[in-house]
């Protein structure tokens, strides 16, 4: 059974009374082995609260996706390289780029036993065009990009779409599938809490959540169509401290920071995966709300009063890069390495100012690692005569004032940096018509028309050499304007106990072991 739960504590729902019949009262409390009778582990992981899994409800950050996309299948995957067949089992594209036809798999079933057809897949392009779900990707530049499905046979489609893009077989590929049975008499998908709220078809099936306590449970779904489950179940829960929880075995992987790796590194029964981060810090600056950041002059200074260097020694112990200004990560192949570095220059700052005394409110969370960074920037910009206020809020009340815009200056960590570039397009491309989850950090009050013009023109050319050349300038172009600042992004460092469980695995554009489906099948 998957369940739904309200976020306050007061309410009670249908779905809090379902859970309440039928389970025990938290995840911890269950009286459920290390391991199933068939041998198969059960995986437990810190959590918290990430929102009712399904497309509609999860939060925009990556432990809310990845929750939905393990229960929820797509037509591809993203595998080590590439993507990788899923629902789709064979496609193609004609040679105007504009129908995309499918071979879906004959075998897939919804979590309660229906049968998942092609009737799935046209009702989910369909509903998507009227209802958005949080996961975006299926608009671009204020456009849904499909124009009509169509049933070629009994488990065939072809899908059209409005114009040809680089993009669009990830963006098709990617939409997650819903069951018709139970969406198509849903009129309003973000109130929906029924017991079929989380229902999917995906290798595992959510049996518990409380939202109170950030708690999950997903149990292998051995009717499963394709790969095997590599694990009985998926447990979530709160931890305090997350290695400590690690070192007493009450969850199963973690991601430290640089200076703990020696506990681990000298004992085989750890395994450490080190992988670079499609996360970065950035320091993100409204122009909408502040005319003086609207000047290119004083956004460069602040780039150039910034010592980066000094934040990745005192806050990373060493273990970082500093992150492009052109925003593309440097492990990636469309980098370009010729643009302005922006390297520590107090002089350069200060002429750049002209005399100029700004103050501006920096908002970040409360985590100890960010308000302490804020600090650094704070101590930083007033050595070039500007003045800056800090105000630390709970990070989920910083992630709301991205959206809305309720800021000045603002610093977060987000991610969304691997794979295709085409992030570019909707970050930079054209601020009103940005679609972009958190993760992308929409900007407010950028606009330059030529970084526009190549956003739209590197998506639809067909030459490679062509469209890495758009890339390359645009990021210098978009170095030059200094928009948001970017600071740098830390490595990911995770540990587990390979004799435990070693089916960890990394996805060509998303770092995180734990946020990936295929962490938990069985590879072939």
């Amino acid at each position: 059974m998957a369940v739904g739960c309200s976020n306050k504590a007061q309410e009670v729902t249908q779905t809090d009374q379902l859970v309440a019949s039928e389970e025990a009262s938290t995840v911890q409390e269950t009286d459920q082995d290390k391991e199933s009778a068939e041998g198969r582990p059960v995986i437990r992981l810190a959590g918290s609260d990430t929102g009712i899994p399904n497309p509609f409800r999860h939060h925009t950050r990556g432990p809310g996706m990845s929750k939905m996309q393990i229960l929820y299948d797509s037509l591809l995957e993203s595998g080590a390289d590439d993507y990788v067949p899923w629902l789709a089992k064979s496609w193609r594209i004609d040679e105007s780029g504009l129908t995309y036809s499918f071979d879906l798999v004959n075998n897939a079933v919804w979590h309660d036993g229906e049968p998942l057809t092609v009737e799935d897949v046209i009702f989910t392009f369909d509903y998507y065009r009227e209802h958005t779900p949080v996961l975006n990707n299926l608009i671009v530049n204020g456009t849904y990009i499909v124009e009509s499905v169509e049933k070629t046979g009994d488990w065939t489609f072809d899908v059209k779409v409005n114009t040809h893009d680089n993009t669009y077989l990830s963006r098709l590929g990617g939409a997650r599938i819903l069951p018709k049975h139970i969406w198509q008499s849903v009129e309003d998908p973000i109130a929906y809490e029924a017991e079929d709220a989380a229902v999917g078809s995906g290798p595992y099936k959510m049996t518990y959540y409380d939202a109170v306590k950030g708690e999950y449970r997903y149990e292998a779904f051995d009717e499963y169509w394709g790969l095997k489950p590599a694990v009985e179940a998926i447990e979530w829960v709160p931890v305090s401290d997350s290695v400590l929880a690690f070192e007493n075995e009450e969850i199963d992987l973690i991601n430290i920071a640089p200076d703990l790796l020696a506990r681990y590194s000298s004992d085989a029964k750890y395994t450490i995966q080190n992988l670079p981060s499609y996360h970065s810090y950035r320091l993100m600056m409204n122009m909408d709300a502040v005319d003086a950041l609207k000047s290119v002059e004083v956004r460069k200074a602040l780039a150039y009063g910034i010592n980066r260097k000094s934040l990745i020694d005192k806050i990373a112990r060493g273990a970082a890069e500093i992150s492009s200004m052109g925003y593309v990560p440097s492990t990636s192949s469309w980098y370009n390495p010729n643009i302005e570095a922006y390297d520590y220059d107090m002089a350069k700052s200060k002429r750049l100012l002209e005399g100029k005394k700004l103050s501006f409110k920096l908002l970040t969370g409360n985590a100890p690692a960010e308000v302490k960074l804020a600090e650094l920037i704070r101590i930083d910009l007033e050595a070039i005569g500007v003045e800056v206020t800090i105000e630390s809020v709970e990070s989920k009340t910083r992630d709301q004032a991205v959206k809305k815009g309720n800021y000045e200056l603002l610093l977060i960590n987000s991610g969304g940096m691997g794979g295709d570039p085409d992030y570019l397009r909707s970050i930079y491309g054209n601020a009103s018509s940005n679609t972009a989850a958190l993760n992308a950090a929409t900007l407010k009050g950028y606009y330059n028309e030529e970084v526009s013009r190549l956003a739209t023109a590197q998506a639809t050319v067909k030459s490679g050499a062509e469209r890495k050349e758009m890339i390359f300038e645009m990021q210098k172009l978009i170095a030059e304007d200094v928009p948001m600042i970017m600071l740098y992004s830390n490595d990911d460092n995770f540990v587990y106990r390979q004799e435990y469980y070693d089916g960890w695995f990394a996805r060509f554009d998303h770092s995180k072991l734990d946020h990936n489906k295929l962490s938990y099948v069985v590879r072939e």
